[in-house]
């Protein structure tokens, strides 16, 4: 659905995860569950752009009503996590912390600790809900130090 530009704002991309350090093990699609659930937790906020909203609505609306996962939303955007899909705020809080490392580490926290790799986490609306409540959490304390 969506063609990453050279000008454009990428914050991450999940074909740079399945050529890279990805176990052959698993299913590619795994490479996008991490970037599925940011994105997931930008729609549950309503923080996406006019443009995604305009590309994407069933896809907004379908997640909301939970039918379709994290990987699932991703793989729509071809794993392409960029700025035209954020609202200002939204990008502003994602530069620091997706692109900040912080995301990495509280996901790694929360849901890889037991697990071997990042990758090795299963989509679940649980684990969607545990990193979601981290997020928010992370969006609340950087709104009080920006007043953003």
């Amino acid at each position: 659905m969506s063609e990453v530009k050279k000008h454009e704002k990428v914050y991450d991309l999940a074909k740079d995860h399945f050529l890279g350090d990805f176990p052959p093990s698993l299913p590619i699609e795994k490479a996008y569950l991490h970037i599925g659930i940011y994105m997931g937790w930008i729609i549950e906020n309503d923080m996406y752009s006019d443009f995604f909203q305009e590309e994407a609505s069933t896809e907004i609306y379908r997640f909301k009503r939970r039918e379709i996962g994290c990987i699932i939303l991703a793989e729509i955007w071809e794993g392409a996590l960029t700025h035209k899909l954020f609202n200002e705020q939204a990008n502003l809080f994602t530069f620091y912390y997706y692109a900040g490392g912080i995301f990495k580490r509280d996901y790694t926290d929360i849901l890889v600790k037991p697990l071997k790799t990042i990758y090795h986490v299963e989509d679940t609306w649980d684990n969607f809900d545990k990193m979601s409540l981290c997020i928010s959490d992370r969006f609340a304390k950087w709104q009080e130090l920006t007043h953003v």
